[in-house]
């Protein structure tokens, strides 16, 4: 865990694995073993064969849920790439950690990665968490520890269907016992009425790092600066709470 530039020198135990439509289970060995006849490219790939990219994508049907990845173990994630050929508010990215039944993730899979617009409208974001690179190309770089189990599943509720490319890293590892769990929702509200508060979130209790928000807004009133002030109320704060400007976003 906590691995960067600074310590890459610095030799550990932890086994490295990746998960992607080419080794849906990470284990060792497993890698490329597609054959043509149930590869999702088997077209483009016909001159390559088992071994080559022949399975690079899956596709979600309307309605379907599909696991992207499910580890057993003691880990952490470090990585997670993908590229979502559908509509981004259309699909939701879920995560569980260790077993749990309410998934400790849950958000359109565009506003999880700061793009909220759909396809061809992505920004390009270039941030120690999240990137993003022209068309679809998104990273998450989020160290997201758990202790028994991991599942990652993604909800097309879409009416049309999901190609999906993706890559989740993780390696099998100790977590220390003051590593905390990666949590993140979504929240929308159409037509705000005016002069009323929006709550970013609410209901969090226990220790922990508020690590940030990605907004995304739209206007249908002429001449809105969008202005306002993001309020912060925390254990036990009334009315004011601590204030900060609507840049801090």
């Amino acid at each position: 865990m906590d691995m960067n530039m600074g310590n890459l020198y610095r030799l550990s135990n932890a086994e490295t694995r990746s998960i992607s439509p080419e080794n849906f289970t990470g284990e060792k060995g497993k890698g490329g073993m597609a054959t043509l006849e149930e590869g999702s490219a088997a077209k483009a790939a016909a001159e390559l064969g088992q071994g080559w990219k022949v399975n690079p994508y899956i596709n979600i049907k309307p309605n379907e849920t599909f696991v992207l990845a499910e580890i057993d173990g003691e880990g952490v994630i470090q990585h997670i790439w993908m590229t979502p050929a559908g509509d981004y508010r259309g699909n939701i990215i879920r995560f569980y950690w260790d077993g749990e039944n309410n998934p400790s993730v849950e958000a359109p899979v565009g506003d999880f990665f700061l793009t909220a617009r759909g396809s061809s409208y992505e920004p390009q974001v270039n941030s120690h968490a999240i990137c993003v690179n022209p068309r679809n190309g998104f990273n998450s770089y989020w160290q997201m520890p758990f202790r028994k189990k991991c599942k990652i599943t993604m909800e097309n509720i879409d009416g049309k269907g999901l190609r999906l490319y993706y890559q989740v890293n993780y390696a099998l590892t100790d977590v220390p016992d003051d590593a905390a769990y990666f949590h993140a929702q979504f929240r929308n509200v159409h037509a705000l009425p005016d002069k009323q508060v929006f709550t970013i979130v609410d209901g969090i209790k226990g220790a922990g790092h508020y690590v940030g928000t990605y907004l995304a807004r739209g206007t249908e009133a002429l001449g809105w600066w969008g202005e306002g002030e993001v309020k912060f109320f925390m254990d036990g704060d009334k009315q004011f709470g601590c204030t900060t400007n609507s840049t801090f976003l």
